[in-house]
């Protein structure tokens, strides 16, 4: 990096840097548990002043919310937040922060596990936390989703947030940020209502519908208090999303596929008539990912696909800005964290070229370093990832990342194969710390992004359509035997593991293919479908669009009568001659635990060698770090043992 600590004296910026970070003089040598630990620093962000940095310190054990002066370099709160267990924080004003959280927990009067997400409010002041929208206070008792804010007030005193006040009405709240309150709805939805846009003082401008009956997907602004609609249409899955509101509040921000070029594009659509503009931002390239906004919505600019991400702004000088951050810190993958309204100061997570993951702040025209986000994982730890391009067998590009073991040349490598997860989803150059540990224990890694990936337009998404366990498969196999073909990997030595679909994946991998790998990992992992989308369409209805979505995914309109059986790695079992490890979490909400405790019996039952891996309290994402711990324990071992 050109410019660390330039605005400040050496001694100040040293000890900000202690005070944000605890690191050893000396490296050390690596266990597991140092890849499987969560981030040490995780989650900074700047007060709307840029005076105040917070974020979350996990350590030893304990789980802390951390607030700093700045300028002092002094520290304003410190407060466990183990029982909060957030998943994004974000400041409302110099003295309140948000913390917004998924709970795996139980509804009063439902049975089983749920996800709930809620929101806490805490107040620097006096040091409180408080939950600012609780099922069965003012709102619907049996709810999960209560974590949204769509706006806030002028004065930063409320809140809006939808929630169910019946079953059959999704509303709007106003909801008190400075106390605990029984909140009172704000604006009455309907029982297909997904969405609220509000305006600077809380007006609100327009509400987004979809029946999953009708499949009516449509959007309403309220115009002279009427509910007019200004966008219409039928649609099993949704391929539109409205995402933000334009600086005037008189259009909103929608994404959808740009004709010309294939990919996610950013439009707007006016509020008074519903006129859609053309492309606004838009790349041949790349797809608008999501979009850059603040606490009521309103839209700087895009962030686009990418194995690094890249931005476009509104205002050229921030885009000359980061221009200026990527030429003075070359080669990193820079992700923006946060920022002050007034774009003065950034924070932003700068992962890979040999970075473990560091939060460096932007201010004023000067660059420094903040933490280290895993201090004990020093730069000559981690291992180099590089780009690669190689043809499927139908002459199909598919993009990949190689990670490779530090010192070792590239030949006749044993190898690890890591599919990711969704399917629709995408790998990208940071620290992966699955792929780390692997390669660190001098495995060459190879992460495809297959057909079906996201992020690479959508000839590529949709050539995955109805190819689970057939091409998408032949991708991964395409990887290796061209690594084979290379000379690059040891054919002898190849393993497969994947987490979610990369866990169906890579019993796939030994059901299907049983002669490319000889051992393989499923963390989380279906190995079941109908059975899958039997318990989906119990849980979600027929009709749901998530239904319709797996459908289309999965099978694609394919006519054959058993084609969800055949590409089940549970009625392969018999074809399976490599060791498996299936690993999962006993309150997995996406993938039930019953996919690998059925695929567990059944290898028992056919005497083949598989070991299984119970998370107690476990969730689909590995976010407990004892489960993360044992988890790769448990790999270690076996991939020590069989490759």
């Amino acid at each position: 990096m050109k410019s660390v600590c330039l605005k400040y004296s050496l001694s100040f910026c040293l000890s900000l840097f202690a005070i944000l970070v605890s690191t050893s003089a000396h490296s050390k040598p690596l266990t597991f548990a140092d890849y499987a630990a969560l981030p040490a620093t995780s989650m900074v962000v700047t007060s709307p002043s840029g005076n105040r940095i917070a974020y979350r310190q996990t350590a030893k054990g304990k789980d802390n919310l951390i607030v700093i002066d700045i300028n002092k370099g002094n520290i304003i709160s410190a407060v466990a937040i183990d029982a909060v267990d957030p998943d994004h924080i974000y400041f409302i004003d110099d003295q309140r922060l948000m913390l917004r959280a998924s709970q795996n927990r139980r509804l009063y009067g439902y049975k089983g596990m749920h996800d709930i997400s809620v929101a806490y409010s805490f107040n620097l002041e006096n040091g409180k936390f408080h939950q600012v929208l609780t099922a069965g206070q003012g709102t619907y008792s049996g709810q999960s989703r209560l974590g949204n804010i769509v706006g806030v007030s002028a004065d930063h005193k409320y809140a809006y947030m939808p929630a169910w006040e019946s079953t059959t009405n999704y509303a709007l709240y106003k909801v008190n940020l400075t106390k605990r309150r029984t909140p009172r709805v704000y604006k009455h939805g309907t029982s297909d209502t997904a969405d609220f846009f509000v305006g600077d003082n809380g007006e609100v401008l327009a509400r987004e519908r979809y029946n999953n009956d009708s499949n009516n997907h449509q959007l309403e602004a309220l115009i002279d208090d009427e509910w007019v609609v200004i966008f219409k249409e039928e649609a099993e899955i949704r391929h539109v999303d409205f995402v933000g509101v334009t600086p005037d509040k008189k259009s909103l921000v929608m994404k959808r596929h740009n004709d010309e070029y294939g990919r996610w594009a950013y439009h707007t659509i006016t509020l008074k008539d519903g006129t859609i503009s053309k492309a606004i931002f838009s790349r041949k390239d790349r797809d608008v990912e999501n979009v850059l906004s603040d606490i009521n919505r309103v839209v700087y600019g895009v962030k686009y696909s990418g194995f690094k991400p890249s931005y476009e702004f509104f205002n050229k000088d921030l885009n000359n800005l980061m221009e200026g951050i990527n030429k003075d810190i070359p080669g990193a993958s820079l992700t923006i964290a946060d920022y002050t309204p007034d774009w003065s100061t950034i924070i932003l997570l700068m992962q890979g070229e040999g970075s473990s993951g560091k939060y460096i702040r932007y201010k004023n025209g000067k660059l420094d370093l903040l933490a280290d986000a895993r201090p004990n994982i020093k730069s000559e730890h981690v291992n180099p990832v590089q780009v690669v391009n190689y043809k499927a067998r139908d002459g199909l590009n598919i993009p990949a990342l190689l990670t490779t073991p530090l010192g070792k040349s590239l030949d006749n490598l044993p190898t690890i194969m890591l599919p990711h997860g969704g399917p629709e989803s995408y790998d990208t150059i940071g620290f992966d710390w699955l792929a780390q540990y692997f390669a660190s224990q001098g495995y060459l890694v190879v992460q495809p992004q297959f057909r079906g990936s996201d992020g690479f337009g959508s000839e590529h998404l949709e050539k995955g359509r109805g190819e689970w366990g057939r091409k998408m498969q032949d991708d991964l196999t395409d990887a290796i035997n061209l690594l084979v073909k290379e000379k690059i990997t040891d054919p002898k030595r190849v393993c497969i593991v994947g987490a979610s679909y990369g866990g169906y994946a890579a019993l796939a991998g030994v059901a299907f293919t049983p002669e490319i790998y000889k051992c393989a990992i499923s963390i989380n992992g279906v190995s079941d479908i109908p059975q899958m989308l039997k318990k989906d369409r119990r849980k979600l209805g027929k009709y749901h669009w998530v239904v319709s979505y797996w459908d289309r995914v999965i099978s694609n309109g394919n006519l054959e009568e058993d084609h969800l059986e055949k590409i089940s790695p549970i009625n392969s079992v018999k074809n399976i001659t490599a060791p498996v490890l299936l690993i999962h979490g006993e309150h997995d909400l996406v993938v039930s635990f019953d996919q690998s405790d059925d695929m567990f019996d059944e290898m028992e039952d056919e005497d083949k060698d598989v070991t299984f891996v119970e998370l107690a309290k476990g969730t689909h994402y590995l976010s407990n770090p004892e489960n993360r711990v044992k988890a790769l324990e448990a790999i270690d071992k076996f991939i020590k043992k069989n490759l």
